[in-house]
This record gives C-alpha cells, sequence and structure tokens, in this order.
C-alpha cells in the first residue's frame, strides 16, 4: 500500500463524511457534490484495489492476508451502494446511510495500512 494513496482515501472518507452529515442536518437530498466527492473516493479505492492485490503476496499471515484481501475488495462496494441507495431513498436517512458508509471506508482503509505496515 503507499501511504498517500491511504490518506488521501481517509480524507475523501472524512470529506465525504462531512459533506453528507451537514445534508442530512440541513434535510437536503444527494447532488452533484456530493456524488463527485463519492466519484473521487471510489476511483481511489480502485487504484488502492490493484495496487494491494498486485502485492498481496507480502502478507505473511494466512488469516491476515484473507482479512486484508477481503476489506480491498469490498470496499469499492461501500460507496456506490450508499450513493445508490442515497439517489432512491428521498430523506434524510438517505445522506446519513452515505456518511456511514463514508465512515466504514475510513476505517476500513486505516485497518489496511495498519495490515500492510506490519506485514511489510
Amino acid at each position: 500500500m503507499i501511504a498517500p494513496l491511504t490518506y488521501a482515501v481517509v480524507g475523501l472518507s472524512v470529506v465525504l463524511l462531512l459533506l453528507t452529515s451537514v445534508y442530512a442536518v440541513k434535510d437536503r437530498l444527494i447532488d452533484d457534490r456530493v456524488l463527485l466527492v463519492a466519484a473521487l473516493l471510489e476511483v481511489a479505492l480502485i487504484v488502492q484495489l490493484v495496487i494491494g492485490l498486485l502485492g498481496l503476496d507480502q502478507i505473511e499471515d494466512p488469516a491476515e492476508t484473507a482479512t486484508f484481501a477481503a476489506y480491498l475488495v469490498s470496499l469499492p462496494v461501500i460507496p456506490v451502494g450508499t450513493a445508490f441507495l442515497a439517489i432512491k431513498e428521498k430523506s434524510r436517512w438517505a445522506m446519513g446511510s452515505l456518511a456511514v458508509g463514508a465512515f466504514a471506508v475510513a476505517v476500513m482503509t486505516a485497518r489496511l495500512q495498519q495490515i500492510w505496515t506490519l506485514n511489510g
């Protein structure tokens, strides 16, 4: 894993979390600004997926390898799934679910970096 990429993913996740939290409080629906941040996050997660899968053999512990691979593969699904939900659901809870998804991405990405650092 590349540390600057991890920082970018966590940073974009925090931006998305804060933006969607503000939208939820103001009872606003998803718009292009939120979708742009989610799309940037998605691109960063796909790059992270490719880099992580290419370096998967550097992790020695099989249990950590399985956790690492599962996180890598599932992370890109979260922004897409929560954004789709936010588009379909026309309430403040849609923004809340997108905020929770952004938080999950930040936490899971930090865990990926931790696994990589311990085994790298």
